[in-house]
């Protein structure tokens, strides 16, 4: 057999990653389920292909590395701050009993010591990926609640960090605490730290200005890989700390550059396709036959996540002065593990401290507590009102006397605007102006913050790819405005909607031709092209200083827009017309309608037909087989596709519009036919 090439590693994970995670996808899981469950397909304990494991481990540290960058990266001291009362005693408490009870029971199934406090901590801390995604999908991000649950996330980030450095000391103590080794590890990870922060912090943000003043696109990449790569191996080969450590600092430091954004938009796709290779590497390790014939330990184990965490969580909501929504967030959110809690059971299993069966169970219940966790989610409305019928328990948690109510049971009769760039700030000014309530759902926490200081309702998370909408009060909304600029995510956005709410009128934006018919096709009743609307915008200055009356203009622009701005269709014709009878009638702004094959007025004389007594508006002219008649008789017989000229006050001329309407008159172009 021919030996396996790392390049055929490489596509054999990804493909079958893929695969799983549509799968995953496709049944509601989170994808993290479905590359999880694709490593055991390709692992050694199943039949079939086995990929090299010892390669994609490898492969697998760059998924650590630029994980953990990217929790430097977001890493805020300010976040953190603004709910230490509830993230700092929350977090460190919850981890120490979560962490007590896990090593209790790994006592009584007769496990080493070390291992079993590896696997109190490794269960302690919950997954950023799923905490987020959770949070994100029910609307819950950018509420006190979602913060809350953020700034404990951040301290069990910090926490895992620190677990990290400090494990070699927990595998090398053999009979009693090796004190000295801790001291020196302590001292190593510090020194990295103050080098990093001081001398790294200045001239990092430099290097990457200098490489932005460049315009290579590729260099800045490369200078971002360069950095993260490099100051995670130079953190383990100089400074003896883990690859973790080194990613984590370096993310920290690079946040301090105005290019932050920028770097962590092109690290997005290197992280996510490493972090998918990471997942399937930890699925490889999974044993399904040990965990079939374990599976009394999968469940005990499952069971203390998912609902030991919760209970934790609960109780001190009991102890310290928070809101019980709080703490049922917050329960709901880490009852579940994930990257962190692998990281820290391959840094066990390469340090001996796990061996590769207990970390097959650490990965059964990861798989278990992620697929069951939106389901904590839909229950914490059903719990906070359970709890409130029973005062005594409600009493206990709740040490607030108000309950905020969710925005999407106080809002309706609201316009929600998807996407607050340029044009949805312009249309959140008008709807504020006009005392319109709305709602704004957008990904960038930058304008959230902003959104929540004006004091505009808000949702933060992808409207495309979430389940936000469905929070956002659709089915008692009046209008879904769709303004941001991606419009394959246009598209995603329209298509839910109209899912969800079928009647709701939806207002897309489009950037091509094509996407204009695509959006009109799933839902959206207005499509506006904003290039092409300045062509418009164009035509009618050009139209209004030839004298063409405004009234008109407007219709016929109207008319262009319901034609999705297709001005090849009778337009050479109706333009033609239009200047033959603005010329015929020495400028006399007049409206014209034209009448159809099988129009009840055709047949009927113009004394017959008695329009103006029924609308006040008088006829004018007839245009009929492209001749002007001025001033029609009262015997002239309507015949099919005359063009029929009116004129009167705004009201009258409403009424002609009507009155040809009801009886089945069919509008030019649309609506009504123009001439030039």
């Amino acid at each position: 057999m021919h030996e396996i090439t790392l390049l055929i590693n490489i596509v054999v994970a990804l493909v079958v990653a893929f695969i799983g995670g549509v799968i995953a996808r496709r049944i509601g899981l989170p994808t993290i389920v479905g590359y999880l469950l694709a490593g055991i397909a390709i692992g050694p304990f199943t039949p079939g292909f086995v990929g090299d494991t010892e390669t994609i481990s490898q492969l697998a540290e760059l998924g650590v590395i630029f994980l953990m960058f990217g929790v430097g990266l977001h890493f805020s001291l300010n976040d953190l701050w603004k709910v230490r009362a509830i993230a700092v005693p929350g977090a460190l408490g919850q981890m120490f009993l979560t962490t007590l009870m896990a090593f209790s029971l790994s006592q009584l199934w007769g496990w080493t010591v070390s291992s079993g406090i590896v696997l109190g901590l490794a269960i302690s801390i919950a997954s950023t990926v799923v905490l987020l995604k959770g949070l994100i999908d029910n609307g819950l991000l950018n509420t006190p609640h979602g913060q809350a649950a953020v700034g404990w996330l951040i301290l069990e980030d910090i926490a895992t960090v620190l677990i990290l450095v400090l494990m070699p000391i927990l595998a090398n103590t053999a009979g009693q605490f090796d004190w000295q080794g801790l001291v020196l590890t302590l001292i190593k990870a510090g020194a990295f730290v103050l080098l990093i922060m001081f001398v790294g912090k200045r001239l990092i943000p430099w290097i990457l200005l200098r490489i932005a003043h460049t315009r290579s696109r590729e260099l800045f990449i490369l200078a971002i890989l360069a950095i993260t790569l490099g100051t995670a191996l130079g953190a383990a080969e100089l400074f003896g700390v883990s690859f973790a450590l080194g990613a984590f600092v370096a993310g920290v430091v690079v946040s301090e550059s105005p290019l932050s954004h920028q770097v962590g938009a092109d690290v997005f796709p290197f992280r996510e396709a490493f972090a998918v290779l990471f997942f399937v590497s930890i699925g490889m390790l999974a044993n399904p036959i040990y965990l079939f014939n374990n599976t009394g330990y999968v469940i005990a184990l499952a069971l203390l996540i998912v609902v030991g965490k919760t209970i934790v969580t609960l109780l001190l909501g009991a102890i310290f002065p928070w809101q019980a929504r709080t703490s049922l967030v917050i329960a709901a959110g880490l009852s579940q593990i994930g990257e962190f809690s692998f990281i820290l059971g391959q840094a066990g299993i390469g340090l001996g401290l796990l061996n590769q069966d207990q970390y097959s169970l650490l990965l059964a219940v990861a798989l278990l507590s992620i697929t069951v966790n939106p389901l904590m989610f839909h229950l914490i409305n059903p719990a906070e009102k359970w709890l409130q019928k029973k005062p005594a328990l409600w009493q206990l948690i709740n040490h607030h006397k108000s309950v905020p109510v969710q925005i999407e049971e106080t809002i309706e009769g609201h316009v929600v605007i998807v996407g607050y760039g340029r044009v949805g700030h312009h249309i959140v000014n008008l709807l504020e102006k006009m005392s319109i309530p709305h709602l704004v759902i957008d990904s960038d926490a930058e304008r959230i913050e902003e959104i929540n200081q004006r004091g505009i309702p808000s949702l933060y998370g992808d409207a495309s790819n979430s389940e936000v909408l469905t929070h956002a009060g659709l089915e008692r909304a009046r209008a879904l405005v769709v303004a941001g600029p991606d419009e394959a995510a246009s598209e995603l956005v329209v298509a839910t909607a109209r899912d969800i709410s079928p009647k709701l009128p939806i207002i897309a934006r489009a950037t091509t031709e094509e996407g204009i018919n695509h959006l009109t096709q799933l839902g959206a009743q207005d499509v506006i092209h904003p290039e092409l609307e300045g062509g418009l915008e164009i035509v009618r200055h050009t139209l209004l200083k030839l004298d063409f009356p405004l009234h008109e203009i407007i219709r016929y622009m109207d008319a262009v827009r319901r034609d999705h701005y297709d001005m090849q269709v009778n337009t050479e014709e109706e333009h033609r017309l239009l200047h033959d009878m603005i010329n015929a009638m020495a400028n006399i702004e007049v409206i014209w309608l034209r009448l159809p094959a099988g129009n009840p007025f055709v047949g009927q004389t113009l004394a017959e037909a008695n329009l103006r007594a029924r609308t006040g508006a008088s006829v004018v002219a007839i245009i009929r087989n492209k001749q002007a008649m001025a001033n029609p008789k009262s015997h002239t017989i309507f015949e099919a596709e005359d063009r029929i000229g009116f004129i009167g006050d705004k009201e009258q001329i409403e009424a002609a519009e009507k009155l040809l309407s009801e009886a089945e008159a069919e509008p030019i172009g649309g609506g009504v036919d123009w001439e030039t």
